[in-house]
């Protein structure tokens, strides 16, 4: 068996070297050519712990190799963004693009499946499209979806762990994908039908993204109320059946703080509850930046001086290097548009930003005057709280 992997990023990348390091024989595909030549040195353009031993080692034994131009396979994977065109329509050109450059490649028997987030209906959409162009494959080539459901920072873990959700555009289809992921995940597997499995990653992200609303939406109460969302947070969830997220600066990452505007884009007027937690999420990093900006005008106004304002991390989430939709990054540009003097930008999980020049987090914090922390990362959490300065903690940092 021959696999192809149109794509090679966050997902792409992880997914075909655990399929390599089962000796079975993957081709990986990237637009990018810097992608392609790292990787076939062995090593890797993201940051992902224990990646790049396997990338390395499925190099080294010839199971896996990079291109720029796809070839031949038994099963195909498309594994590329899904991005918005505007007011939040969910874009799947690029699924689109990479089913068309392998459609003259395809052959009987092959396996086409896609793991990109997609609107309900893309994957008959893309059988439709193959169907077209090759009416000689109708009936012989299996179509599927299957969403990926992992955790930035223990993705090759839950690759191989983790329940998969499959869903084809009939039956033999389902089957015919339920095989190839029988042969790297150890997690059970749960057959379905395509638009199944493409609301089911929709909904689980935008279950999560409702859950982290309600606890924002209850810190901006309490900030009103003179009251510690964390205690009562803490207090709250010793109730048997009540279990309340964490807030924090917003929503951010690939997933959650965008897969729910899939849902809101197709079916505007039935998911009202969905779009309010989007609003909610979205005005929550808003929030925190007016926060940051009132603490500095009172500090001026009080110590006849700019305050030197740290902001304690930029990834979307603690303890990565992901900055993708963070809601930090968001914040940080937002304080600093007027003004770039007198701010110390924090984070520890990258050395260099093309936008913002990065300082230590233990020498910012010796240093500001003002420290937001949009991040929980873990080595904020060694540093000691100080009374002596303006401490605005968004992440829960130390929880006071």
């Amino acid at each position: 068996m021959k696999v192809q992997f149109i794509g090679l990023g966050y997902i792409g990348l992880p997914t075909a070297a655990v399929v390599a390091q089962k000796g079975i024989q993957v081709h990986g595909v990237d637009v990018n050519h810097q992608v392609v030549e790292t990787i076939n040195q062995g090593k890797i353009h993201i940051i992902e712990p224990g990646l790049e031993q396997v990338v390395k080692e499925g190099v080294e034994k010839g199971c896996f190799k990079a291109s720029k131009t796809p070839t031949e396979a038994d099963v195909h994977l498309i594994v590329v963004p899904t991005p918005f065109k505007g007011n939040h329509e969910p874009d799947i050109s690029f699924v689109e693009s990479a089913t068309k450059t392998i459609l003259p490649l395809l052959k009987a028997g092959d396996t086409f499946i896609i793991e990109s987030t997609s609107p309900v209906g893309t994957t008959e959409k893309m059988a439709k499209l193959i169907f077209d162009e090759r009416p000689e494959l109708q009936g012989q080539l299996a179509i599927a979806y299957c969403p990926e459901r992992v955790l930035p920072g223990n993705v090759l873990h839950e690759l191989i762990h983790n329940d998969r959700v499959i869903g084809g555009i009939d039956s033999e289809s389902t089957q015919q994908a339920c095989n190839f992921y029988q042969t790297f995940v150890q997690g059970e597997l749960h057959p379905t039908n395509a638009r199944t499995a493409e609301m089911c990653k929709l909904t689980e992200n935008s279950s999560r993204d409702v859950q982290i609303a309600f606890a924002n939406e209850l810190s901006l109460i309490c900030d009103k109320a003179g009251v510690n969302v964390w205690e009562l947070i803490e207090l709250a969830n010793k109730h048997p059946r009540v279990n309340i997220l964490q807030p924090g600066a917003g929503v951010g990452g690939h997933c959650i703080a965008v897969d729910p505007y899939f849902i809101v884009s197709d079916y505007p007027m039935e998911s009202q509850i969905i779009g309010k937690a989007r609003e909610i999420n979205n005005y929550k990093s808003f929030w925190c930046a007016e926060k940051i900006r009132t603490a500095m005008l009172e500090f001026e106004l009080k110590n006849g001086r700019k305050a030197t304002t740290a902001i304690m991390g930029l990834a979307f989430k603690p303890n990565i290097d992901d900055l993708r939709e963070s809601p930090a990054k968001y914040i940080a540009q937002k304080v600093m548009q007027s003004e770039q003097n007198n701010f110390l930008v924090v984070e520890p999980n990258i050395s260099e930003h093309s936008v913002f020049k990065l300082t230590n987090y233990q020498e910012a914090y010796e240093k500001a005057d003002i420290i937001a922390f949009l991040v929980a990362h873990d080595e904020f959490k060694t540093l000691d709280y100080k009374d002596d300065k303006v401490i605005l903690d968004f992440a829960g940092v130390f929880r006071k």
